[in-house]
């Protein structure tokens, strides 16, 4: 089954359906330093680099799924949160790639952020935009008055095009070694007659995955013996309030892209002498999960914030099994 990636970044989502044993049929990237990450590790020809936009979906009709992780910025919870009216609200993009594609099903992601309860409207329309793609926004119309549009178009009707779920996972319950909670959603088409299971955790807390266990074998980037290239040492971290570190006897914090692309005390390592430095980008690739000889192009800044905007590949493998598995068989 082939996938269409939209809003693909670095490629976490995308390497994780490839190992589940999805192939790829595209990737759709604005920003040209994950285009490059993507050239550097997938077959740089399917690669897209433009404007979503401006994009004709049509083209990739015999897709089986769409997948993607639409800009998180307009709900983070460190950003201005002006969700749909920030121009980098994407799910209007991903409900029209759905409606052209018409896919078998179709997995997206997103921060926490987008459940806050100032939000629960807008995200309550989303999901009903996701769930009947076809019926669109007319020009000129709110999304308010199409949300009530929606409403009375899946009420002439017994089901909706797509059958929606949505759930908060915690990636350190699937042996990431990170706590990052993100949501995601599932649509599954219903004239398929499958029903979508979440995948159940396979830790508990008292066997999560530290940053340890991820590093083993890693070793200190200043040390003489290290020839890892994207192990190169970062000075100049320090702890303030609310910046502390990631303690490396316990799964880190939730790696972040940061405020203009510099990340904050979240991406720094805590050792078990007390000392803090800033982590390697390898060490950051190894923490999402992502294969050691995975690429990341860029300087440090622009790295970690490709990383800290990526899903982790673990997860996204654990999810697009679960999905692989339900889907091939219809």
């Amino acid at each position: 089954m082939q996938t269409l990636e939209l809003f693909a970044g670095c490629g976490g989502l995308a390497k994780g359906l490839e190992l589940a044993g999805f192939a790829h049929a595209g990737f759709i990237e604005f920003n040209h330093q994950a285009c490059e990450s993507l050239r550097a590790n997938f077959d740089s020809a399917l690669v897209h680099e433009v404007d979503v936009r401006k994009f004709d979906f049509r083209r990739y009709s015999s897709v089986e799924i769409v997948s993607g992780g639409p800009p998180c910025q307009p709900f983070s919870l460190g950003g201005l949160a002006k969700a749909h009216d920030d121009v980098r609200d994407m799910f209007p993009q991903a409900a029209r790639a759905i409606a052209e594609i018409k896919p078998k099903a179709f997995l997206f992601e997103n921060v926490k952020g987008l459940l806050r309860p100032r939000f629960s409207s807008y995200f309550e329309y989303i999901l009903q935009r996701l769930a009947n793609p076809e019926c669109a926004q007319l020009p000129g119309e709110s999304w308010q008055e199409h949300s009530e549009r929606l409403r009375k178009s899946s009420s002439r009707k017994k089901k909706s095009r797509y059958r929606v779920s949505y759930k908060l996972l915690n990636a350190a319950d699937y042996g990431v070694p990170q706590v990052r909670e993100r949501v995601f959603i599932v649509g599954i088409r219903e004239d398929l007659n499958v029903t979508w299971e979440w995948p159940q955790p396979s830790e508990t807390k008292e066997t999560y995955v530290t940053i340890e266990d991820a590093l083993k074998g890693v070793p200190d980037p200043r040390s003489p013996q290290n020839n890892i290239s994207d192990h190169a040492f970062v000075g100049g971290a320090r702890v303030y309030p609310g910046h502390t570190g990631a303690d490396v006897s316990k799964p880190s914090k939730t790696i972040k892209a940061g405020a203009h692309g510099v990340p904050g005390g979240e991406n720094m390592l805590r050792l078990n002498d007390g000392s803090v430095r800033y982590m390697t980008i390898h060490e950051a690739k190894l923490i999402q999960t992502f294969p050691a000889d995975f690429v990341i192009t860029g300087g440090w800044s622009e790295a970690m914030r490709q990383i800290g905007n990526a899903v982790p590949v673990r997860l996204a493998e654990i999810v697009g099994r679960k999905l692989r598995e339900l889907l091939e068989n219809t």
